[in-house]
């Protein structure tokens, strides 16, 4: 035997020992540096992704030779084992892997198989990228070997001559190379694989796109087929401290031509008359505020320049600011990856919360673009709170209802109550027990992420389609989103259920998950025949019945019962529910930015913390109160609040202020505010969403006028609508 092979042998049974139970997966000679999976030493993570060493599995490997072997699978939580990807798995995987050759380098060990139907070839991950294969970092990580690996198409007319790599400016020959890649959106636009294979890794998902024309959805779709890793993280420039802190200096100058300050035009003094106030419309010029006789400091204000343009084009303090959704001018595509696989790269915590309050961030955007539509013409609908959904639906239905109408609330089973409460509290109140019902009725079907189910009454009276409507109009009139949407249901609605492939975890009937679990997990032909025996009833009724040659037509067999069971039977109501959220342009909407509705739709909103409604709120105080005290006692309270060292709740003070529990995805409007006045007690004013809060000596007084207030005020309202 050759003796670099057997040196190689002697690495993986080093690894494995003499019973992989209780033996350590490293050879302790090699200091734990050997990849237990390619056997080799190499630290290079461009080409084999982050090398690990965990000392207390005794284990070493390359994060690619991980994700790319063929018979392992996240089945963990991301703390467990190594990213998921638990230890008695990868010793399985090592076991399994030692008995397999690979074709390039002839040693034991390879872990990775090439897809293509009857090829039987395996490889190490090394010595396929050193053999030009490919390999996915997508969907089910397939790979690729060099001789059935994708390649790009090029019209004749595109190939054969040379242009410069957009990237890095060399000459790059325009064939179908393994080391040329064509941008499937420009012409023109030419790439070496390893210049793109950089970018990939400094931009990350949310940057990486096509260098000329910055289209991002087919961009990337193509660069994943063709063996491109796109890493779920941020750019590498956003990932910087202090990247941008130029960007964070305010200019801090008096511009007017005659300045009073005697300490000179650049001092500063916050919250007095000699603080300096920015042209809210450039920035870049600035006055004190007793040089532009300002008596108040959270008066907007503009620079003569700025005066001067807005005159001349007639729109002069009719000035909007233009939300995200408007102002970014894109290409109309979003990044629309296919749904993360078992083992697919995740997001870290942090990275994905990120992630997930920016698209909050630009759904609440669109969602006030869309707001624009409501008029001042009322829509009343009386409610009745034992029976929601009924009177709920009467409201929908009666002939002067439109969604574009200012909504009013009239709760008729409350003791008492005369008047229509024309507050954006019961409004808020009435969606968020609407959105609450619709959960958990039948129209909809799952635990927590939830898809619809097949309700025939529901069909014939087309509560789908109301459903759809309410949903839509609580989104834009300011109500909860309902968050309970699974990723299949969503995927359905924003790219049609023809593009959408479900997953087990979407079928909530147990017989029906349990037949699609004995067929995928036969382990030979004749026992998926008798498994299919057994169910035929169930495959015939469904219109799932298939010739089964091979064990490997079981994949496709349970593809078929899983659109079926999950999608084309509830087909009808899937189209009813669709046209109702087409309702104030919602649905369009989704479908124009898929990653901000799923932050909403898909996701619960996120729990209150001390620094969320800190935000939330703009102080305001007049100018004979000494506001820096008050303020500390405020943002003291509020860490005591949320630490539980208080017997109200972050969620009690919001619907104090707001009457809601929760901040609506298209927020408040107005705006919340903090006023501090020489006042006895705080005060809730929910129609302006203004908390007024009293000036104390201490910290102690304040606390406790707070909390009996708000304890005693949120009492009173749940006994009134008991």
């Amino acid at each position: 035997m050759h003796l670099d092979t057997v040196g190689h042998l002697i690495i993986i049974f080093g690894c494995l020992g003499k019973s992989l139970g209780d033996s350590p997966l490293l050879n302790q000679e090699t200091g734990g540096t050997v990849c237990v999976l390619c056997g080799r030493t190499d630290d290079c993570p461009e080409k084999y992704g982050e090398k690990r060493t965990y000392g207390e599995y005794n284990l070493t490997v390359h994060y690619y030779c991980l994700l790319m072997s063929s018979g392992i699978w996240q089945r963990g939580e991301e703390n467990e084992g190594v990213d998921g990807f638990l230890i008695t798995d990868i010793r399985k995987e090592v076991n399994r892997a030692a008995k397999l050759k690979c074709n390039i380098c002839k040693k034991k060990g390879a872990s990775i198989g090439c897809v293509a139907p009857k090829c039987k070839r395996s490889y190490h991950f090394p010595c396929g990228i050193q053999k030009e294969c490919i390999f996915q970092f997508m969907e089910d990580f397939r790979s690729y070997c060099w001789e059935h690996r994708p390649v790009q198409k090029f019209p004749d007319k595109e190939s054969g001559g040379t242009s410069q790599c957009t990237i890095c400016l060399d000459l790059v020959e325009q064939l179908p190379l393994y080391t040329v890649l064509k941008s499937p959106c420009c012409k023109n636009a030419w790439f070496h694989r390893e210049c793109l294979q950089y970018q990939a890794l400094s931009a990350g998902i949310f940057f990486f796109r096509c260098t000329v024309c910055n289209n991002k959805d087919n961009f990337q779709k193509e660069m994943l087929r063709m063996g491109i890793h796109i890493p779920e993280k941020d750019a590498s420039w956003e990932l910087e401290e202090n990247a941008y802190q130029e960007l964070l200096q305010c200019y801090q100058h008096c511009d007017i031509k005659r300045c009073l300050c005697k300490k000179g035009r650049d001092y500063n003094e916050p919250d007095s008359k000699w603080e300096i106030k920015r042209c809210h419309c450039c920035g870049s010029r600035g006055t004190h505020l007793a040089c532009s006789s300002m008596k108040s400091w959270e008066q907007n204000w503009e620079c003569m320049e700025c005066r001067s343009i807005f005159a001349k084009s007639g729109n002069y303090s009719k000035q909007k600011k233009r939300s995200l959704a408007t102002s970014e001018k894109t290409d109309g595509t979003t990044c629309l990856l296919e749904e993360p696989s078992p083992k697919c790269p995740r997001l870290s915590p942090g990275s994905q919360r990120s992630f997930l309050q920016k698209q909050r961030r630009e759904a609440s955007n669109i969602l006030k673009e869309l707001n624009l539509q409501v008029n001042t013409k009322t829509s009343r609908l009386h409610i009745n709170e034992e029976n929601i959904w009924n009177s709920a639906l009467k409201g929908f239905r009666q002939r002067n209802f439109s969604p574009t109408n200012t909504i009013e609330i009239k709760f008729t089973n409350v003791k008492n109550r005369s008047k229509t409460d024309t507050s954006a509290a019961s409004k808020h109140h009435f969606f968020q027990l609407l959105m609450l019902h619709l959960q958990n009725s039948s129209l909809f079907e799952g635990s927590s992420a939830k898809n619809l189910s097949l309700d025939f009454e529901a069909v014939t009276e087309d509560h789908y389609f109301e459903a759809g409507k309410m949903i839509a109009v609580s989104l834009v009139h300011g109500g909860p989103s309902p968050g309970f949407f699974s990723k299949t249901l969503f995927s359905c609605l924003v790219h049609g259920p023809e593009n959408v492939k479900p997953v087990l975890e979407d079928v909530v009937d147990v017989d029906v998950a349990q037949t699609i679990q004995m067929i995928k997990h036969a382990n030979s032909l004749s026992s998926l025949q008798s498994t299919i025996h057994n169910c035929y009833e169930f495959l015939a009724a469904s219109g799932c019945l298939r010739p089964i040659t091979a064990l490997c037509d079981k994949n496709m067999l349970v593809n078929d019962i899983l659109f079926h069971h999950v999608i084309k039977r509830i087909i009808s109501p899937l189209e009813s529910f669709r046209q109702g959220l087409k309702t104030l342009g919602v649905l369009e909407k989704m479908q124009m930015y898929p990653d901000a509705f799923s932050s909403i739709l898909c996701h619960k909103p996120e729990r209150l913390s001390a620094e969320t409604i800190c935000d939330l709120f703009t102080i305001h105080s007049s100018s004979n109160v000494n506001k820096t005290g008050a303020v500390n006692f405020w943002m003291g309270y509020l860490q005591d609040v949320e630490s539980g060292e208080s017997v109200v709740t972050l969620e009690d003070i919001l619907l104090f202020v707001t009457g809601s529990f929760s901040i609506p995805p298209v927020g408040f409007d107005p705006e919340p505010t903090i006023k501090f006045l020489h006042i006895k007690y705080p005060v809730g004013k929910r129609l302006l969403n203004c908390l007024e809060l009293p000036i104390t000596k201490s910290y102690k007084q304040f606390k406790n006028k707070m909390e009996v207030t708000i304890r005693n005020t949120l009492r009173v309202e749940r006994e009134y609508f008991c």
